[in-house]
C-alpha cells in the first residue's frame, strides 16, 4: 500500500487492511469448527460456533462504520478508494461465510439425533477442505494485491462445484433407498449447499482484489459446474421407495 503524507490516513488506511486479514481468520476458523462439529457430531463446539458468529458481525459492523467515516473525511480518489470500497465488499463476503458456518453448525444440532452416512459425512468434510483451501488462498492474495493470483482462484471454483454435484448425487440416492434417510441427508444437502456458497463468496473476494489492483473487473463470468438444477429422480425410483418399506 502507498503511504500519504497524513500519517493519520495511512493508520485508517492499515487499520481497514488489518481488521479485514482478522475477519478473514474468523470466518476459516468459524467454518472449519463447524465442519469438524458435524465429523464428530459434536453438540458443544456447533453451539460455540453458532455463539462466535455475533464476532464476526460485529467485526464487520465496525470495519464498515471506519471505512464509511475515512471516504467521507478524506474524500479517497483512485487505488485509495477501491481499496476502501473493495474492504466493504469483502466484509461483506466474510460475514456470509460467517452465517454459512453458523448455519451448518445448526444442522449439526438438529442432525444430532438422527443416523449419519458416513461416507457422506466424509464427503462434506472433502468440499470444506477444497472450499477453506480456497478461502485461504484468496485471503493470502489480499494482502499481497496479487491480481494474477485472484484470477486463478476463480477458476478453481469450478471444481469446488464439481464435488458438490456428486456429493448431491449420492444424497438423492440415499434417500431414495430407504425413506429414514430423508431427513439426515436433507440436513446433509443444505449444509453440502452452504460450504459450496462460501466458495461463492471466496471468488467474490478474488475478483473485489482483481478490482482493487486493476481499478477494471475481470474477465468474463465465471465458469459455473454446479449440475444439481439438471439432476431429476427417475419416475420409477420414486415410485420404488416407498414399496421398499412394506
Amino acid at each position: 500500500m502507498d503511504e500519504h503524507i497524513v500519517k493519520s490516513y495511512d493508520e485508517e488506511l492499515k487499520f481497514i487492511v488489518r481488521r479485514i486479514c482478522e475477519m478473514g481468520g474468523q470466518a476459516e476458523h468459524l467454518v472449519e469448527r463447524a465442519v469438524n462439529a458435524m465429523v464428530k457430531s459434536d453438540l458443544a463446539m456447533a453451539e460455540a460456533v453458532i455463539t462466535d458468529d455475533a464476532l464476526l458481525d460485529a467485526a464487520q459492523r465496525e470495519l464498515d462504520e471506519r471505512a464509511i467515516m475515512t471516504i467521507a473525511k478524506r474524500q479517497p480518489m483512485a487505488r485509495d478508494l477501491r481499496e476502501i470500497v473493495g474492504a466493504i465488499r469483502i466484509s461483506n463476503d466474510l460475514e456470509r461465510i460467517g452465517d454459512l458456518g453458523k448455519n451448518i453448525a445448526k444442522r449439526v444440532i438438529a442432525v444430532h439425533d438422527h443416523p449419519q452416512p458416513m461416507q457422506l459425512v466424509r464427503g462434506i468434510e472433502h468440499l470444506s477442505e477444497l472450499t477453506l483451501q480456497q478461502l485461504k488462498e484468496v485471503l493470502d492474495a489480499y494482502v499481497e494485491r496479487d491480481h494474477q493470483r485472484a484470477e486463478r482462484i476463480r477458476d478453481k471454483d469450478e471444481a469446488i462445484d464439481a464435488v458438490y454435484t456428486s456429493i448431491f448425487r449420492e444424497l438423492l440416492t440415499y434417500m431414495m433407498e430407504d425413506p429414514r434417510n430423508i431427513s439426515a441427508c436433507t440436513h446433509l444437502l443444505f449444509s453440502a449447499k452452504n460450504i459450496e456458497r462460501i466458495g461463492d463468496h471466496a471468488t467474490n473476494i478474488a475478483e473485489t482484489i482483481y478490482y482493487i489492483r486493476t481499478g477494471a473487473q475481470m474477465g468474463p463470468e465465471r465458469p459455473k459446474s454446479d449440475r444439481t438444477t439438471s439432476i431429476v429422480v427417475p419416475p420409477e425410483a420414486a415410485g420404488s421407495a416407498p414399496a421398499s418399506e412394506a
